[in-house]
């Protein structure tokens, strides 16, 4: 596949609009077109020890969770390991796409993988996704009516107004007289100096109307998962499945005051990677993440929320098989997809 073809068919399988605001997601390194990608390579991590790996085994775009491009690069030398990354991908014709949160957000994403972990349960997102584009444009609505003597010199000032959008009048009766019903959309800033305006005219302002814009809810899609279980469980069989799906000898419990390791699980609230924002407030059983500050554990921990933690990236990476399979029917087994081998978390128990 082309390369560009390529990112536009990934773009589809998670828009990257779906990413957090401050996520740095898409394509990060591109060679030259035009090129052409055989063989996708897929990482949680990109180090430089899994580029050698994708270098090895010929890639030609490494699909990395986490961008390893994040704060701006102001030069490109030999000189730290995430500027040898960008030379290593160039010298050897290897893009570089990341979709980090989005994969997050998607229903068939991160956070939808590790639920599996906890058994048969129904799961809604913490924080719900909108709709990344809507046929609205601004923050509100104003809608007011104006006789033919003062309509063209509000409208004149209107437009010198700026991010104003989607500007409409159409014939209107009110109290039996021929007015202008006019709409137009605006954003928070432009909304105070159009009621500024209209409030110079009192028989504008008590006609006018003013509508919040909200974008919809997209189904499913959001960050964080509150799942319900179908039966409650034991925290201790919980920690055991979850090690089980993670493929981990342990993990990290804090249990809730007031409760014990047989205590029962209904609902828990999760967060692939680090939860802490995601997580907070949310009455739940348990608490899922890979890490979370010491104090925000003591706050679950003091609430009577018990938290299990298994490192940032195990919550992730068992992700990517699932991944391969779900990208090769999506992309109609038009190229090679392969995991590494190498990726890991870089903690370890001594």
């Amino acid at each position: 596949m082309n390369l560009r073809e390529l990112v536009s068919a990934l773009n589809d399988f998670a828009s990257p609009a779906l990413a957090e605001s401050w996520d740095n997601v898409g394509l990060l390194v591109e060679p030259s077109p035009p090129h052409t990608v055989n063989t996708l390579f897929l990482t949680n991590d990109l180090t430089e020890e899994v580029m050698e790996e994708a270098v090895q085994k010929k890639a030609d775009l490494v699909l990395s969770y986490h961008p390893p491009i994040f704060a701006p690069l102001k030069r490109v030398t030999w000189k730290t390991w995430k500027e040898r990354l960008v030379v290593r991908a160039l010298e050897n014709r290897i893009g570089i796409y990341s979709p980090h949160t989005a994969y997050d957000a998607i229903p068939h994403g991160v956070n939808n993988w590790l639920a599996k972990g906890l058994g048969a349960c129904t799961s809604v997102p913490l924080h719900p996704s909108t709709a990344p584009s809507s046929p609205a444009e601004g923050t509100h609505r104003v809608e007011f009516c104006a006789d033919a003597e003062h309509l063209d010199a509000v409208l004149a000032k209107i437009k010198d107004i700026p991010e104003i959008s989607c500007l409409t009048t159409l014939p209107a009766r009110v109290e039996g007289e021929e007015q202008t019903r006019v709409s137009l959309n605006c954003s928070q800033k432009a909304l105070l100096d159009v009621v500024a305006l209209l409030s110079q005219n009192s028989l504008l302002y008590h006609k006018t109307e003013i509508l919040l814009l909200q974008k919809p809810l997209l189904p499913h899609t959001g960050m964080g998962r509150l799942c319900t279980l179908s039966e409650a469980v034991s925290l201790s069989d919980i920690i055991e499945r979850l090690k089980g799906h993670l493929q981990l000898p342990h993990v990290r419990v804090a249990v809730g005051a007031g409760r014990t390791l047989e205590s029962p699980v209904k609902k828990a609230a999760l967060c692939a990677g680090s939860g802490s924002s995601v997580l907070k407030g949310t009455e739940a059983d348990l608490y899922l993440t890979g890490e979370m500050s010491h104090h925000d554990v003591l706050d679950a921990v003091a609430n009577g929320i018990s938290v299990i933690l298994c490192e940032h990236s195990n919550t992730e990476r068992g992700f990517l098989s699932e991944l391969r399979d779900a990208l090769a029917v999506h992309l109609q087994n038009k190229i090679n997809i392969i995991v590494s081998e190498r990726d890991r978390d870089p903690l370890q128990v001594a």
